[in-house]
């Protein structure tokens, strides 16, 4: 299966790349977001280490079901090959209606076909009040016109 944009990346192809995996994981579907990965994909969450589809899609599963309301962007910081490195931030209520902004940087390696073979996360949270959301388009897919974030002071 191949899942292009393929690498080596461009700034444009790194661009593209980036705003299909914030589409994927703003769908909150784990099943369609496993499937940007290889079979054997490694990742580092935070202190969670995960390997392969049937791993990340019960990680995002059980995230979603805490992270509610849940909306993030991406940003490409730089790219070079076969990997891209994104500074992301989102914000997510939970089921008690406390709101976060979570914030970090990923680093990802892709496989010739374009899927991700290993994705490394570092992300730190806070709680904010509800009146401090940024991000407030209706849930799934970021509007075109919705600032990026760069727009953003953080």
């Amino acid at each position: 299966m191949s899942r292009p944009p393929l690498p080596p990346f461009t700034d444009e192809t790194a661009a593209e790349k980036a705003r299909l995996a914030e589409d994927g994981w703003n769908s909150r579907d784990p099943a369609r977001v496993a499937q940007a990965y290889t079979p054997d994909s490694r990742w580092r969450n935070r202190a969670e280490f995960i390997t392969g589809r049937a791993e990340i899609e019960a990680f995002l599963a059980r995230k979603w079901t805490r992270e509610l309301d849940y909306r993030l962007i991406k940003e490409v910081w730089a790219h070079s090959g076969n990997r891209i490195a994104v500074r992301f931030a989102y914000e997510y209520r939970d089921d008690s209606g406390n709101w976060y902004r979570a914030y970090g940087n990923e680093n990802w390696e892709f496989d010739a076909d374009g899927l991700m073979a290993r994705r490394l996360a570092n992300i730190n949270e806070h709680p904010i009040a509800e009146a401090d959301r940024k991000f407030h388009w209706p849930l799934g897919r970021r509007p075109d016109d919705h600032p990026g974030l760069s727009d953003f002071c953080f």
